[in-house]
């Protein structure tokens, strides 16, 4: 585990390297940033959201919370939202989750862990809601694997019904939200195509995710 003066080094060699194969690439990064995406996902330290679309600084805006949960009483994640959508003009709004997740495994079994058991009653409200197809499953491993999927669906259509992308919709603004989840075991992205441009394909996305995740893998 490296102390803190090597994570400066560390810093100042990946400096040097950004700089040696972009010599103005601080200067320009540093005027302004112009990205199409938010990406809104866990806090996992597994899921690095730039290193894993192998995008560079500048080219995502990003917000993380334990379970990747979207609620319209998160004043933190709804002012990310609002800068992203009606300052930077983002394009794309991408929640993202991963398959196992520690807060959606504790959502699920209940453990009691603290203060973050009250936010993660967001991920065990999602639960109880697809409490059916969820029991059906033989093992646990499926159950949290499909838990995240159900998890990500829900947050999706939070997103897409909080004031900020009700009012950018209305006003005729470009943007189209999408659900993915993460492959811890192999790094790949696995779009649920849940999400859309519209209130109406969001809703119709969503009833068609959610029927398509409850048919047996």
């Amino acid at each position: 585990m490296p102390n803190l003066q090597e994570l400066f080094q560390q810093n100042r060699s990946w400096s040097e390297e950004m700089r040696r194969r972009t010599p103005d690439f601080f200067t320009k990064l540093s005027q302004q940033q112009s990205p199409e995406y938010l990406w809104i996902g866990c806090s996992d330290s597994r899921v690095p959201a730039n290193e894993l679309m192998g995008m560079l600084p500048g080219e995502l805006f990003v917000h993380r919370n334990v379970a990747n949960v979207v609620v319209h009483s998160d004043l933190n994640c709804l002012s990310v939202m609002q800068y992203a959508i009606d300052v930077l003009k983002v394009k794309h709004v991408i929640v993202c989750g991963h398959y196992g997740c520690g807060g959606v495994k504790a959502s699920l079994c209940r453990c009691q862990l603290g203060l973050i058991d009250n936010w993660l009653r967001h991920v065990q409200d999602v639960a109880q809601k697809h409490e059916e197809q969820i029991i059906c499953l033989s093992s646990e491993d499926e159950k949290v694997r499909r838990l995240c999927e159900l998890n990500v669906i829900e947050q999706v259509l939070n997103a897409g019904q909080t004031t900020i992308v009700q009012a950018a919709w209305a006003r005729g603004q470009a943007l189209h939200l999408h659900g993915w989840v993460y492959g811890l075991d192999d790094g790949l992205l696995n779009d649920l195509h849940v999400g859309g441009s519209s209130e109406e394909e969001l809703l119709h996305r969503y009833r068609r995710a959610v029927l398509e995740q409850s048919r047996p893998a």
